[in-house]
């Protein structure tokens, strides 16, 4: 067993809770009318029983859409002052905070990531519901007093109506938040559906609403697989827009369902993120960055600094480093404060993350670390691993492996850098590490990607927009544009006075 692997605790008495969850439609807590439930056993905690929640079915599903669209056509919400709904969304903010701990753990539980991770997320999620409850009464439309003395225009901002999201897996409370708080602070109602892996905080945080007041209708969660329940969603002509984090296959399957009755649709999908390290950048926090970004959340992150390219010259210097915090970083038990990877959601997903490492050892990529499972008996754990020698035609540098796995290729110059960094289909995010602010701000600029940072990686605040290039999905989160996501733009043309007559 390696050094740095921490076995689970199966004694841990957290681990006894076995919480029971309901859906919660038109501000009551349902089962599933069939009965039928699902279990999740935590991924980090092999055997453990760690949340039960119902199985809707398509009927459970319109019955969700049928209140959201009440809620939306005759309820209080989308008529309030912008001032009355952040008043209600800044208590769900604070509500957050006040069950820091227990949405932590449930999320810790329910998809094997590291307390001390999940901890700081749920902060995050609070932020989130903050920033878009004061936003809500700063919305605006716009007027044009310019375009004659007899006429003036208006542009109103409307809520889109009732939206259908459906959330992954692997962040479930901070992509519900990234969306759900923008959708409703718009004046929409919102039916959620988050993954059947993860389900239990989602439906805890719609709990949280309606104690703070959101009337009935606004927030619904429904739980169960993404056929019937998530296809139900983008087929249901009472849904106006559709809201998808995911895949990129089933962003398209959703993408082509909702078109044939022409529904809005904001997909933000995978991603093969590069980082590029210059030969002047700060090795030490280079190769800090590196490792942060794509060991977090065990790789299983859309914005994943996956793909690293380095420049030629520093390759091994830098590779020294990156391998000895590799080496020394922990992973295994996500109960244990000083883990820093946990497990992987399933033992679908742990095999598709090996058969990629197979595939690139295959292809002639060097193994450096790592490359296998680890702790099979206790949970669903893999080994922290890096690839040398690779080449750009490899799927290890091309696809979204989505696990704790780094494919490490050199260039020579900035534009092959920017060259190889475009080489995807994928263009969600981008680091550039440079101590020359000018070489990377240019490099930056030339990347088709929707989300860059410079100097650090996975970082984010509620006022920076979040969303992808290229196949990586349509439309932008957060900030201020993420309000124009769920709002419609009214054209209003006032004339003043009497108009000149057509006829006569």
């Amino acid at each position: 067993m390696l050094s740095n692997f921490i076995a689970p605790d199966s004694h841990d008495p957290r681990l006894n809770s076995k919480a029971r969850y309901q859906m919660l439609v038109d501000g009551k807590s349902v089962d599933a009318a069939s009965g039928k439930t699902i279990e999740r056993v935590s991924p980090g905690h092999a055997g453990a029983v760690v949340g039960i929640w119902p199985e809707a079915s398509a009927d459970d599903v319109r019955l969700a859409v049928a209140a959201a669209r009440r809620a939306f056509d005759t309820g209080p919400w989308p008529r309030m002052s912008g001032a009355e709904r952040s008043r209600l969304m800044f208590k769900v903010a604070d509500l957050i905070l006040a069950h820091q701990e227990e949405l932590a753990l449930a999320e810790s539980l329910e998809v094997g990531k590291p307390i001390n991770q999940a901890r700081g997320e749920i902060g995050f999620c609070a932020d989130l519901w903050s920033y878009a409850a004061g936003q809500a009464r700063a919305l605006e439309g716009q007027s044009h007093n310019n375009i004659g003395d007899d006429r003036l225009g208006l542009v109103l901002r409307e809520p889109v109506g009732v939206v259908g999201i459906i959330t992954p897996w692997n962040f479930p409370f901070i992509i519900a938040s990234e969306r759900v708080p923008w959708a409703i602070g718009a004046g929409c109602t919102v039916v959620l559906k988050p993954s059947e892996f993860t389900s239990g905080t989602s439906i805890r945080m719609a709990e949280l609403a309606r104690e703070a007041g959101i009337p009935d209708g606004v927030f619904n969660v429904v739980t169960g697989y993404g056929d019937p329940a998530g296809q139900v969603l983008a087929e249901d002509p009472d849904i106006d827009m559709v809201a998808f984090t995911g895949s990129v296959r089933v962003g398209t399957k959703l993408g082509e369902i909702a078109a044939r009755s022409v529904k809005r649709v904001g997909l933000e999908l995978g991603g093969k993120g590069p980082q590029i390290v210059f030969a002047d950048a700060d090795l030490e926090a280079a190769a800090d960055g590196i490792a942060y970004g794509v060991y977090h959340n065990a790789g299983q992150c859309c914005i994943s600094g996956s793909r690293l390219l380095v420049e030629e010259s520093i390759r091994d210097a830098l590779m020294e480093r990156l391998l000895e915090i590799s080496r020394k970083v922990t992973f295994g038990d996500p109960l244990n404060e000083r883990t820093k990877i946990g497990a992987m959601i399933s033992e679908a997903h742990a095999q598709k993350v090996h058969s990629y490492v197979e595939a690139g050892v295959a292809s002639g990529a060097k193994l450096l670390l790592g490359g296998g499972r680890v702790g099979r008996e206790a949970g669903l754990y893999y080994a922290p691993t890096v690839f040398a020698g690779v080449t750009p035609d490899m799927s290890i540098a091309r696809e979204e492996i989505f696990g704790p796995v780094l494919s490490t290729l050199t260039f020579k110059t900035a534009d092959e850098a920017v060259a190889m960094a475009n080489a995807t289909e994928f263009g969600l995010s981008a680091s550039v590490w440079s101590t020359n602010l000018e070489k990377a701000l240019q490099s930056i600029r030339r990347i088709r990607a929707g989300r860059c940072w410079i100097n650090s990686v996975i970082d984010g605040t509620p006022e920076m927009p979040i969303g992808g290039y290229k196949k990586s999905g349509l439309g932008r989160e957060l900030g201020r544009y993420g309000f124009d996501e769920y709002s419609q733009f009214k054209g209003v043309h006032v004339t003043l006075g009497r108009p000149a007559p057509w006829f006569g």
